[in-house]
């Protein structure tokens, strides 16, 4: 008793204490005025229980700044916002009289909303009068979202104000600019608080609820005149009242189910700011991402019915949370849509966050394969209602992607778990692979080799992230590394997330099959041409069916793709290294047979007797024939379906199909026109050039087959100096500036070479000149 009349004496008497020594004087920055009363009031709620005197001064302290700083341009830009923010002190003083915890809770949260609140009326009052310098120090007193790894600070409003006072921007467009930033922020900031209110509710923190009722009730007077023009006065008045509700229910200590309940109902087909298309595809594609990592990553966890890596556990919980709040962006447009299915939608993700929350403490532990079946089944559910221009690839959004992988893999490493930082890194490549690396093959070939060494096992000045990992690295290197590899994709983003009109990509899809088309054929040509007389057409016959095998696997792995793109995606650079190792070994084989085929036919005759065994020796022909054919082929084609079904991720099917077919005219033109002039070409320089060919051909694919295997660790790579050779000598010729590349690309030239002039001095004792041979043949 004495201590409440001590409290209301000196509440009474608060006039004889005078100004406090920390408030700030007139002139300084609205923001650390802001700023201080939020830590005043803080601080007040701290000491709320133990220390009711210096709980009643901090109030104080917090009601002068205001009064001193903030509170003349509140009361010209909104005189009632002025009212409420009085109103709250008062009510602080109130509860604090009366030990009231959870009414100083409420009332605290619901002054630093109106101080939001009227900071928000200032910006918008002075852009009207055209004073940006004013409404700029304004601004500055505001939230974000909740910075996580997946999202970032939305400065579309401070980027606003700049240009209007640089006179780029008219006031109705700054305007609308700052309405958009700040009602996204606010409503994302309303979503999160009502899931935090709807816990504390179930757990029954008094205190907490009622402090985070205040703020879904500030957060909404925020919103409430967007929330008026779209659903007009009287919905806007009733969800008021409701909201009011929902606040003395919680002072009371009384549960608010029910209330949360009817304000979520009336709040799901609302949103404060219109997205932008491009904001809608990049969140659309966060939503689809990452909801397809949590099972991913849950499995990792969980063994046996038993949580084995509490790590992997949280990364799913993180990747949920970013999908849901991707999915609260976007629930009112797929509402319009559908209804129905984004109910079920908003059910399921609930359902599986209510697993995994159960997972993590241990209470159930929910099987990896009913995670991925929700998962898949929210996927569905997904793609069922997504507009197909949101299922199109979103570069910012796989970015995000892939730099919340990255932030992983250094988690891990600090856990000295490298494991499961090569795991993050896998799939921060697959992200990369799939998606935004087919338009940065066009735009910034050079920069594509540059991200695949930091990626892989580069050995640069800031080492491949895999062979640091490998190598179980320190942490240091490997933050540098990423650091390099960061600041890379950041370069590049920008040109990669620049919309692509149609034309552009029926002629990026046209030049990949094309280009890859070129090569294949260069192949073909260089062997079908190779055959003469008699045995021209049992030798071609074999490579042709390689070959068709070939174009038929690539449809069917066009198919799959579209399906298991991530884990072809996942394995590709592997997988093209494997292929491309059966193709130079069969095609070394091949040319080995050919200059002893063309060259030693005298030494061959006195073999012809022993028939049968060269039976078996020529099904061994024909077998590697119809491999080369197909392994030559399908080379080419797995690395243009890879392509190809990022470009349809960008823009749709019907023009990526479009450009498949100019790419593939035009190849068949020159098909056509190759292998019809090769009836009519001089046998001999046919055959010497295409042996040639042949030659080249091999020293493209070492190369480009050493610097896959480089990529993926399975051959060292030693940088021959300072040289950098320009991208088109990787892309045209397969030279890289190693050492590995150059010398293996040099064996093998002189295997060409000296397998010509071994088998040409079998046959006539002395070597002859190839070029000589070549052009002084007679036929």
């Amino acid at each position: 008793m004495k201590r409440s009349i001590l409290i209301l004496l000196l509440l009474l008497g608060w006039v004889s204490f005078g100004s406090p020594a920390s408030v700030l004087a007139q002139g300084e920055p609205p923001v650390s005025a802001a700023e201080e009363i939020r830590s005043l009031l803080f601080e007040a709620q701290r000491t709320f229980s133990s220390d009711p005197i210096s709980t009643a001064q901090k109030i104080q302290e917090a009601q002068s700044v205001y009064g001193s700083v903030l509170q003349v341009e509140i009361v010209s830009a909104q005189p009632e916002n002025d009212q409420r923010i009085i109103a709250g002190f008062a009510e602080m003083r109130t509860a604090l009289t009366g030990q009231d915890a959870p009414g100083f809770a409420a009332a605290r949260s619901e002054v630093w909303t109106a101080v939001l609140r009227g900071s928000m009326a200032v910006v918008e009052s002075a852009i009207r009068r055209g004073e940006p310098t004013l409404a700029q120090s304004w601004l500055q007193v505001r939230e974000f979202r909740t910075a996580t790894r997946f999202s970032r600070p939305n400065a579309d409003a401070t980027l606003a104000l700049q240009n209007l006072t640089l006179g780029q921007l008219t006031p109705e467009l700054a305007l609308q600019y700052v309405h958009a930033d700040l009602y996204d922020t606010y409503q994302a900031r309303l979503n999160e608080t009502l899931r935090e209110l709807e816990e504390a509710d179930q757990k029954q923190f008094t205190s907490r609820r009622a402090e985070l009722a205040g703020l879904v009730k500030g957060y909404f007077l925020i919103l409430s005149p967007a929330f008026k023009d779209q659903h007009g006065e009287e919905a806007q008045r009733s969800l008021l009242v409701q909201v009011d509700t929902l606040v003395s229910k919680s002072v009371a200590g009384k549960s608010v189910e029910q209330e949360l309940v009817v304000f979520l109902s009336a709040l799901e087909n609302f949103r404060a700011a219109p997205l932008s298309p491009a904001e809608q595809s990049r969140r659309a594609g966060q939503l689809l991402r990452y909801l397809k990592l949590v099972p991913v990553e849950y499995a990792r966890g969980v063994s046996g019915g038993v949580v084995t890596r509490e790590l992997e556990i949280q990364e799913a919980i993180t990747f949920y949370q970013a999908a849901q709040a991707a999915f609260e962006d976007l629930s009112s447009l797929m509402a319009e849509k559908d209804a129905e299915t984004t109910a079920a939608v908003k059910a399921d993700l609930s359902s599986l966050g209510q697993a995994l929350t159960a997972t993590s403490t241990q209470v159930q532990v929910a099987d990896p394969q009913q995670i991925q079946k929700v998962a898949d089944s929210l996927q569905s559910q997904l793609n069922a209602i997504m507009p197909a221009e949101w299922l199109q690839a979103s570069s910012s959004g796989d970015f995000d992607v892939i730099d919340s992988m990255l932030n992983q893999m250094e988690t891990a490493t600090r856990s000295g778990e490298y494991e499961l930082a090569e795991s993050a890194r896998l799939e921060a490549y697959a992200v990369l692979e799939s998606g935004p690396e087919a338009k940065l093959s066009v735009v910034a070939p050079q920069a594509k080799i540059v991200i695949e060494d930091l990626f892989w096992n580069g050995q640069g000045e800031n080492k491949g992230l895999a062979y640091l990992i490998a190598q179980q690295a320190p942490l240091t290197e490997i933050k540098a590394s990423r650091q390099a590899l960061s600041a890379e994709l950041k370069t590049v983003q920008p040109l990669l997330e620049e919309q692509s009109a149609p034309a552009a990509v029926v002629t990026n899809a046209g030049i990949i099959v094309f280009r890859e088309g070129l090569e294949a054929i260069l192949i073909l040509a260089s062997l079908l041409a190779s055959f003469k007389g008699a045995e021209s057409a049992r030798y071609r016959r074999p490579m042709w069916v390689g070959t068709v095998l070939a174009l038929l696997a690539t449809v069917l792995t066009w198919f799959l793709a579209r399906s298991i793109l991530s884990s072809l995606a996942r394995y590709g650079e592997r997988l093209e290294a494997v292929v491309s190792i059966i193709a130079v070994g069969v095609l070394l084989l091949i040319t080995n047979w050919f200059f002893h085929k063309t060259y030693w036919s005298d030494h061959l005759a006195g073999f012809h007797a022993k028939k049968r065994s060269l039976l078996s020796a020529e099904a061994g022909i024909t077998l590697g024939l119809i491999s080369l054919g197909f392994t030559s082929v399908y080379r080419e084609g797995f690395e243009v379906v890879l392509f190809l079904q990022a470009l349809v991720l960008e823009g749709n099917t019907q023009l990526v199909l479009l450009g498949i077919g100019v790419g593939l005219a035009a190849t068949l033109l020159i098909g056509l026109v190759t292998f019809k002039l090769q009836a009519h070409l001089p046998y001999m320089q046919m055959l010497v050039i295409t042996g040639m060919m042949i030659g080249a051909v091999l020293l493209i694919m070492i190369g480009k087959t050493v610097h896959v295997l480089q990529v993926v660790g399975w051959l060292p790579t030693s940088p021959i100096g300072s040289i950098v050779l320009p991208f088109w000598s990787g892309t045209w010729l397969g030279t890289y500036a190693t050492w590995e590349g150059v010398l293996l690309q040099f064996v093998a030239g002189v295997f060409v070479v000296g397998s010509y002039y071994f088998a040409e001095g079998k046959r006539t004792g002395k070597p002859v000149s190839l070029l000589k041979r070549a052009l002084n043949f007679k036929r």
